[in-house]
């Protein structure tokens, strides 16, 4: 089921841009704070805070947006800013959780190099203006800082390692949507148009002779149009995820088989079916699958096998399903036709195996084995 999420994207966009307000806050309300305990400052008497230290505390958290005009622009403002607040003497505390956030963004965003040279000044700004302050660069204050900052760096690196595999797994299953999608289209287009085609030269060859046996063919070839039209609608339907109303037919299933032999008998070829093992409810993918995959094979023998008939055998085993469908045509090249690599693709996706080829006696087989999981 598809749900329709439009908004989604820009509402995730407006929480990104809330992030600088939510920092300049954290930096201003926690300097007010740590200002009123003097001994967690430097030895140096800090500077009190006033306007000017406020406007360095959110604007350094403010200039994050400028990620979205060029990375290393935003990295070089609020270093500056941040730098600039503490070559001031304004007192200790968060303030340099923009910087932190700025250097978290730019790897994420595929600028290590900006982020780590941006790093590296800015720890060596941080052990020249404290040691301005009075304190010693060899102090715990330049230890912590350092792991602080490489402890940034590593986790940053890790969540750009995580993001690159959430979008590429993504990536991958949207080309896999795509493709099966593709294969669905193909076989619904290709085996109603193939009947179409074999009935409009019926009624052509028929029309002046045998009207009434023309009619017939024109009639199943309007069924066979509206057959196409309905099933493209619902594939194209999923496709854009859009599902106002329910399909007014059963999805393609083993259970409509019946009529797939129906449609074939109207178009002039013979599809015997046998039934081994006991028939039981297949797993939605593995049942579409069995259902094209007979679709396509019945769909290559009409077009290319040259005969009237051909044999489909559906035998149902503890963990998997086998077809097997035959005729007794032409074989070779003329059976290896289109859609066999559909076939392949589908018997692959859902873990199964598919052998294709002449048989000894004439003729074409295709056999295809899905796993089904156990028994439902």
């Amino acid at each position: 089921m598809f749900t329709m999420t439009w908004d989604h994207p820009y509402r995730r966009r407006g929480r990104k841009r809330l992030i600088p307000l939510l920092v300049a806050a954290i930096q201003m309300i926690g300097v007010t704070f740590a200002s009123h305990f003097p001994a967690n400052q430097a030895p140096a008497t800090p500077r009190s805070l006033d306007l000017l230290a406020y406007a360095l505390l959110a604007g350094s958290a403010l200039a994050m947006w400028l990620v979205h005009v060029r990375v290393e622009l935003a990295l070089g403002v609020v270093t500056a800013l941040t730098a600039t607040y503490l070559a001031l003497g304004y007192p200790w505390g968060p303030f340099f959780l923009a910087f932190l956030f700025m250097l978290i963004l730019a790897v994420v965003l595929g600028r290590q190099l900006s982020a780590a040279l941006t790093a590296a000044a800015g720890y060596a700004l941080f052990v020249w203006l404290t040691a301005r302050r009075g304190i010693d660069p060899l102090s715990w204050h330049s230890l912590v800082a350092a792991v602080v900052i490489v402890g940034v760096l590593l986790f940053a690196q890790v969540v750009r390692a995580n993001r690159d595999r959430i979008v590429e797994q993504r990536r991958r299953r949207a080309g896999d949507e795509r493709l099966r999608m593709a294969r669905e289209v193909h076989d619904v287009v290709a085996h109603h148009i193939s009947l179409i085609n074999v009935q409009a030269g019926v009624a052509l060859h028929l029309l002046d002779d045998d009207p009434e046996q023309a009619r017939t063919a024109l009639a199943a070839i309007k069924q066979a149009s509206r057959d196409t039209l309905r099933e493209l609608r619902q594939t194209l339907g999923v496709l854009r995820g859009v599902d106002e109303q329910a399909p007014r037919s059963p999805a393609p299933s083993l259970d409509r088989l019946d009529e797939l032999v129906e449609r074939f008998a109207t178009a002039g070829l013979r599809v015997d079916v046998h039934v081994t093992g006991r028939p039981r409810p297949l797993p939605t993918a593995v049942d579409l699958a069995a259902y094209r995959i007979v679709q396509e094979s019945l769909t290559n023998v009409h077009r290319h096998a040259g005969v009237d008939s051909a044999e489909v055998t559906v035998g149902y085993d503890t963990d998997e399903i086998v077809l097997d469908i035959t005729d007794r045509g032409r074989g070779g090249d003329a059976a290896e036709g289109n859609g066999l690599s559909g076939i392949r693709e589908r018997a692959a996706s859902l873990g199964g195996t598919v052998a294709v080829g002449p048989r000894p006696e004439g003729g074409f087989t295709v056999c295809a084995v899905l796993p089904t999981g156990g028994d439902s």
